[in-house]
């Protein structure tokens, strides 16, 4: 997976609270198992007037004008900020791979359901975890005019481009996950070496297991 350093991009808005894998990720979309094709339909039921389904195209589709992400000031958004509970319902991955594919590096919110985080760290997204008055901040300044964060996960810190900063907590094993861009096949293969060692090892112990 890409790695997560330092982050630099244009904020947008989410200010509903308790936003669920569903409302992410609609369960018609639901029927590949590879991590592309789910960015068009981020959002799906609030994204477009009309209903989606596999196989249409965005020139069949009718946009919502009042949905945020379609506002012209937040299109090349990479960074989402949400309210709480955000990534709630079922444990879909696709929800991650629809926002990944969309764009964002980066979702912060007050509070991540815990499945949603699992699955985040094992793709590369960034969530970040700031205080309810810390987030109300965020909303007042995107709200009043589209602007960029810069999210430095070494430093722990995001600063805005006005130069207010807030830190935010993370496992010291989720961190060095991210920033070196390892998934748990990716840690597995670190210690490829002790496991052909302990194969072969174990082929000498018992060589009747591996008999055909």
């Amino acid at each position: 997976m890409e790695s997560f350093d330092i982050h630099k991009g244009l904020v947008a808005p989410m200010d509903r609270a308790n936003v669920d894998t569903d409302q992410i990720i609609p369960k018609q979309f639901l029927k590949s198992i590879r991590r592309t094709g789910f960015g068009d339909n981020l959002f799906d039921a609030w994204r477009y007037l009309d209903e989606g389904d596999m196989g249409k195209t965005l020139n069949e589709r009718q946009l919502n004008p009042d949905f945020v992400l379609n506002a012209a000031r937040y299109q090349g958004a990479s960074i989402l900020i949400a309210r709480d509970n955000f990534g709630c319902g079922s444990s879909r991955e696709h929800a991650v791979w629809a926002l990944m594919e969309y764009g964002f590096r980066c979702v912060i919110a007050p509070s991540f359901a815990d499945i949603f985080s699992t699955n985040s760290a094992n793709n590369g997204l960034l969530l970040v975890v700031l205080a309810a008055d810390e987030i109300d901040a965020l909303f007042e300044r995107v709200q009043a005019r589209g602007f960029e964060l810069e999210v430095d996960l070494q430093r722990q810190c995001v600063t805005a481009d006005d130069g207010a900063s807030w830190r935010f907590d993370i496992g010291r094993q989720h961190k060095q996950r991210l920033l070196s861009g390892l998934d748990d096949i990716g840690l597995s293969l670190e210690c490829e070496a002790a496991i052909r060692a302990f194969e072969q090892q174990h082929r000498q112990r018992a060589p009747w297991v591996f008999q055909t």
